[in-house]
């Protein structure tokens, strides 16, 4: 058993998130064995090293995941608080019905704001900038390196969510920017489940710009400078 020691909010929210996002043909994610007030206590997950079949199942499963879907962009996880957490950061999950409002005022401005950048630019084009309209998907939602474990049993594992309901290319994007083994077999492996719009690859930065910030906000040093790239990226459109 593996025991994490954190605030009653953020074992609230992981309990929650974990529960969540166990869905048939999903990835592999431990079992919540309890949640009592700021102790969490999941399965220990043995690691081995990436695999390349692993990975392509992992895309695969992803995909999945993605499309078992939520409420609404921002819903939080059944049972999950309001005020959640993403690391050491304090993330709130509020409904709303359009992905790009809601990205801009729930993820982006309130961490540009500690970091003291103003993206007024990109808030005002956030609808152009965001490709066609997608459903809410079940997002992972701190989907980094760390985060995804390779199992000894041959199977890719998920860790530490910060679960809600979000746009599917911020997962992916996730991915990309602390870098995953095998990324591109795993991307490939999850369109042939869950084709991606045209021009998904550009909007990367966009949806990498929420990670950026929150780090931007925990560690500082050169993550806003990468915000401020990101940004600009994102308005050019590659």
């Amino acid at each position: 058993m593996r025991r994490k020691v954190q605030s009653a909010r953020a074992t609230a929210a992981e309990a929650a998130g974990l529960r969540w996002l166990r869905v048939d043909g999903g990835p592999a994610v431990p079992v919540v064995h309890s949640a009592d007030g700021g102790e969490l206590v999941i399965d220990e997950i043995p690691v081995g090293p990436p695999d390349l079949q692993a990975a392509v199942t992992f895309g695969r499963r992803l995909a999945a995941l993605h499309q078992a879907g939520a409420p609404a962009f921002g819903a939080p996880p059944p049972g999950g608080p309001r005020e959640a957490t993403i690391g050491q950061a304090p993330m709130v999950n509020e409904p709303a019905p359009s992905w790009p409002e809601w990205f801009a005022s729930q993820r982006i401005e309130p961490y540009a704001v500690r970091v003291g950048l103003d993206l007024g630019e990109l808030y005002e084009r956030i609808a152009d900038l965001a490709g066609p309209a997608e459903p809410p998907a079940r997002l992972h939602g701190d989907l980094w390196s760390g985060n995804v474990l390779w199992g000894a049993d041959g199977q890719v594992w998920l860790i530490d969510p910060a679960a809600h309901g979000g746009h599917r290319e911020s997962d992916l994007a996730m991915l990309r920017l602390f870098g995953c083994p095998f990324l591109d077999h795993v991307l490939g492996a999850y369109r042939e489940v869950a084709p991606l719009a045209d021009g998904w690859r550009e909007r990367v930065p966009l949806h990498q710009l929420f990670p950026l910030l929150v780090h931007a906000v925990l560690f500082g040093g050169g993550y806003r400078t990468e915000a401020v790239a990101a940004a600009r990226t994102a308005l050019r459109g590659r």
